[in-house]
């Protein structure tokens, strides 16, 4: 079998033939990479067989992969040590990271609940403005009950009262939260707490006397109610197991809300991530011990809904890849629903209803583009925003007078709005003071073909005026899965990078949802090459069009992002020069068997599966590695706290990487303890990460070794 390469038979035996002095960019010299020991275990898949040399490195807590992770980080610090630029990068990266920060508001009854961060902060801190033109008063402070820097807090939400506050608390980078209560009139917290785990959702009963929490295992998710004041093992199972005699299983995750009225409970089940099907069924709490009813149920169409005025508003891409909206009559089949806003040539992003007016976001080529419509579906004017950006969507009750939206874009520090739904007005809510001068910069949008002759879109920015002779160092990032779009959003780490004169790209690839679920059905399961081949073809138009060359070209990619990157290194290595590969998803053999991989067999299908393991095999960067290729330079970033993708995708994949590449040039392990797959790590943390990927990408792709040792000066 070709999967046991000369690579294989060299590791079976414990030889690294191909050590030998690493050459990293700008002088930087260091030893052979720390020995990591080959273990072969071979698998034998539908007669397949596939060796795996560090199988061992799967178990985190063992004292061989504690010391591998150890070994690794010195090694990778010893790098560091010697990168000159590292400390420009950390004091200019701290000016763009430590500004004041806001999330959009929550307002009941005139007052705005809210995350807010001020300069210098490590953590941003929940507030509460009581007026529109009052001070902001910070309420909770996770620094006031922890001393770790990296315990972060987030709002869940706001009882209708306003005098109710669930939060959640987070260690690090980690999925788990505990959810705490605080009362606002008294300024105390509540005893309840409940216990660290994954909640996709945490909202007040009505009354507020109460909580409606789901909460996810690996048996799959379950609905509670929490009554405030009383032990949480004695929760009430309201939801979960199964509904109409089908069992809700481990990859079935649901999520609930109260309607802005209090009438209804309502449960959302998504079908896998992303969802191959969403049913939403409701409860009325204005009936003791009534029943949940489905609004809809079994169909293979994904679904979300508002309840508003006596009505429900759905939003759905059954029989609609673009999406459309269409007024709900819960027992009957949606064909029979009332359209309000039909399909159209542009993706639905996101909808609201405030103040009684229907918000839709859409994507023209992944522009936003925000329409308003009454209940009725009458066109009721648009909100106007100026040049490439990224808009969210309006958010607030169904009734409420005001909503609120932010604005954003790569060479656009975002800015938060409050919308008067009556008059069309709007002011500002709050706007960080960056230092980044926006009027320097440019952003555009080409649009080159993909191997298949696929048009794809592409963001590109950079300084007005700089040069375009194959000279300039260029940062592409993507993600390509998971039907999500991404959209034009500020990045301090972005903006960095421009600042010191690099071109900056984002192609948005098939298997996202910028134009609808026929484009993400394009890059999934058996053609997920379409993803990548979308990205080589991005590669491609920016060399021919001389924005960089491949000695100066970095690309950096996370999770799903991850697995492009390395699709990318093993592909077409010879199109890059440094890659930062970050928090990724790298043996799709078993990444199905660990933490929350099961549930994304719905996107990449899984090995178990014969006809599907056939593809992955194809794909799979883990099982695609050749020894004696000349690898670009590479930085695997992960950490013990990612309970999303399991930290064993880097671990074994630096060892494998670092015993095949011929190329002479680093392959690192950069292995946090404290950063996971979520937000939450302290701003000083984060600089201190985001310096040490910027420095390594920004080093590798100025002065690139030759693949016989002689470092060869670019610039």
């Amino acid at each position: 079998m070709r999967f046991f390469s000369a690579l294989g038979l060299a590791l079976f035996f414990g030889i690294n033939a191909l050590a030998q002095t690493i050459h990293g960019g700008d002088g930087i010299t260091l030893p052979p990479p720390p020995p990591a020991k080959a273990s072969p275990v071979i698998d034998n898949y539908f007669g397949t067989k596939i060796l795996d040399n560090y199988r061992w490195l799967e178990d985190a807590n063992s004292p061989e992969t504690r010391a591998f992770i150890d070994q690794e980080n010195t090694y990778t610090a010893r790098y560091f040590k010697q990168a000159r630029i590292r400390p420009q990068v950390e004091s200019e990266l701290a000016a763009l990271e430590h500004v004041a920060s806001w999330t959009l508001p929550i307002e009941r009854s005139g007052n705005y609940y809210f995350t807010k961060r001020l300069a210098g902060e490590n953590q941003a801190s929940i507030y509460i403005r009581r007026g529109w033109s009052e001070k902001d008063e910070r309420l909770i402070d996770p620094a006031a009950f922890s001393r770790d820097p990296n315990t972060s807090i987030d709002l869940a939400d706001v009882s209708r009262n306003g005098q109710l506050i669930a939060y959640r608390v987070r260690s690090g980078g980690a999925d788990e939260t505990t959810v705490r209560v605080f009362n606002v009139k008294t300024g105390k917290v509540l005893e309840d707490e409940l216990p660290a785990g994954l909640y996709w959702s945490v909202s007040f009963t009505p009354d507020a006397t109460g909580l409606f929490y789901t909460r996810t295992n690996s048996q799959g998710s379950l609905l509670y109610e929490h009554v405030l004041g009383t032990r949480v093992v004695r929760d009430a199972l309201l939801f979960g197991r199964e509904f109409r005699g089908e069992p809700l299983g481990p990859i079935d995750l649901f999520q609930s809300e109260v309607t802005d009225d209090g009438h209804y409970l309502v449960v959302t089940i998504e079908r896998g991530v992303p969802a191959r099907r969403v049913d939403i069924v409701f409860r009325d709490l204005t009936r003791k011990g009534a029943p949940f009813d489905v609004l809809v149920w079994a169909l293979d169409s994904r679904f979300s809904s508002i309840y508003a005025k006596g009505a429900w508003y759905v939003k759905t891409d059954y029989k609609a890849s673009m999406g459309r909206i269409l007024r709900a009559d819960p027992g009957v089949l949606p064909d029979a629903w009332k359209t309000i806003v039909p399909e159209a040539t542009e993706a639905i992003e996101d909808f609201s209803i405030v103040g009684g007016k229907v918000y839709v976001t859409r994507l023209k080529d992944v522009i936003s583009q925000t329409s308003i419509y009454t209940l009725e579906g009458k066109s009721a004017g648009t909100v106007s925003y100026d040049g490439i950006v990224s808009a969210s969507g309006v958010y607030g009750r169904t009734t409420d007078r005001y909503g609120f939206f932010s604005v954003q874009s790569f060479i656009q520090p975002p800015t938060l709005y409050r919308l008067d739904t009556v008059t069309g007005k709007r002011d500002v809510f709050a706007q960080p003071s960056v230092p980044f001068d926006s009027s320097q910069y440019e952003l555009k949008q080409v649009f080159f073909k993909s191997k298949d002759g696929t048009q794809v879109p592409m963001f590109i920015a950079g300084k007005k005026g700089l040069k375009q002779d194959g000279t300039e160092r260029l940062l592409m990032t993507g993600y390509g899965g998971f039907n999500l779009s991404i959209t034009p959003a500020w990045s301090p780490a972005y903006a960095w990078w421009m600042q010191q004169g690099g071109w900056f790209a984002l192609p948005n690839m098939r298997g996202g949802g910028e134009y609808g679920e026929h484009w993400h059905e394009q890059g999934m399961f058996e053609k997920k090459q379409n993803v990548f081949d979308d990205w080589f073809a991005a590669a491609q138009y920016l060399i021919a069009n001389k924005y960089t060359s491949p000695e100066h070209f970095a690309i950096l990619g996370r999770s799903n992002g991850g697995l492009l990157m390395g699709a990318a290194m093993t592909q077409h290595p010879e199109l890059f020069s440094a890659i930062d590969c970050g928090y990724p998803l790298l043996d799709m053999l078993r990444y199905q068997s660990f933490l929350q991989g099961s549930h994304w067999t719905t996107e990449y299908g899984s090995s178990e599966d014969q006809k599907q393991f056939s593809y992955l095999l194809k794909y799979s960067p883990y099982q695609n590695v050749k020894a004696g290729t000349a690898y670009p330079a590479i930085l695997f970033f992960t950490g013990d706290s990612d309970t999303r993708v399991a930290p064993l995708h880097a671990r074994k994949m630096t060892a494998l990487m670092q015993a095949a590449s011929s190329s002479g040039r680093p392959i690192l392990l950069h292995y946090s303890l404290a950063g996971g797959h979520s937000a939450g790590v302290s701003v000083e943390q984060k600089i201190q990460d985001d310096a040490d990927q910027l420095t390594f990408l920004w080093t590798e792709t100025g002065t690139v070794p030759l693949t016989s040792g002689e470092p060869h000066q670019m610039r």
